[in-house]
């Protein structure tokens, strides 16, 4: 059974639920990005798994996932405004279709590794998308994903943050910027997803709505002890 709102009167006036105290108190304050669409994207390398029917997002970067052998990896490069939109790669080749004519060998695994460069509309400005490719990287046990991709797509390029900036040397420069409405570029987030650090998401995430602000925090909790010590005083007063 739902309890009841908690109700007080105080000098003989009613005293609104304190839940709707709070969500007057909460709703009255908007938390930055949400209730309005993304106007912007990044311009990124994102990372994805495959069982060999569909793509996954990572749940982790490919500096800390160790996949076993027979795992398919996949890179998109696209501008995306967060996971949610990410673009996948455009094919999903099964393991055997890229790994098939390599053979196993002891101490080592076989990932099968497909690079997607995206399309024109998502190429820095005076740059191409080179073809796509699927290569079979054969590393040691216990590499990691990154590993795999730089086995088989180099050059690859970093960041000092880290940040996964190219694959086969594409795109020549810029790194995870930002893309508003009118196509200019702002400096990108310290790190994402593509390198096991946090993603655009997870630096944002108190100005994409995913956890209320500190303030919105503060100020519910202000509000809360309030109305507790409302609630105390007319206690008090009836006895």
């Amino acid at each position: 059974m739902r309890a009841a709102p908690v109700r007080v009167r105080i000098r003989g006036r009613r005293v609104v639920p304190l839940v709707a105290v709070l969500l007057a108190f909460t709703g009255a304050l908007t938390v930055p990005g949400t209730g309005t669409a993304h106007a912007a994207g990044y311009r990124y390398w994102s990372f994805w798994e495959s069982d060999g029917a569909r793509w996954t997002y990572a749940t982790q970067g490919p500096a800390l996932a160790r996949p076993a052998d027979g795992a398919v990896n996949g890179f998109r490069f696209a501008v995306s405004a967060d996971s949610q939109d990410a673009a996948k790669p455009r094919e999903t080749p099964d393991f055997a279709a890229v790994c098939g004519s390599t053979p196993a060998k002891s101490g080592a695994k076989r990932i099968a590794v497909v690079v997607d460069p995206g399309t024109e509309a998502d190429a820095p400005d005076g740059e191409k998308p080179p073809a796509p490719l699927a290569e079979c990287a054969r590393v040691d046990a216990d590499a990691t994903s990154a590993d795999a991709l730089a086995a088989v797509a180099k050059p690859l390029r970093y960041n000092s943050a880290a940040l996964l900036c190219a694959i086969t040397g594409y795109p020549e420069s810029g790194c995870g910027e930002q893309i508003s409405d009118g196509g200019d570029a702002s400096p990108a987030p310290t790190a994402s997803r593509a390198t096991g650090g946090l993603t655009k998401d997870d630096e944002n995430e108190d100005d994409a709505g995913g956890t209320p602000s500190l303030g919105i925090v503060a100020g519910a909790a202000a509000v809360l002890t309030l109305a507790t010590a409302a609630v105390w005083q007319a206690r008090r007063r009836r006895g």
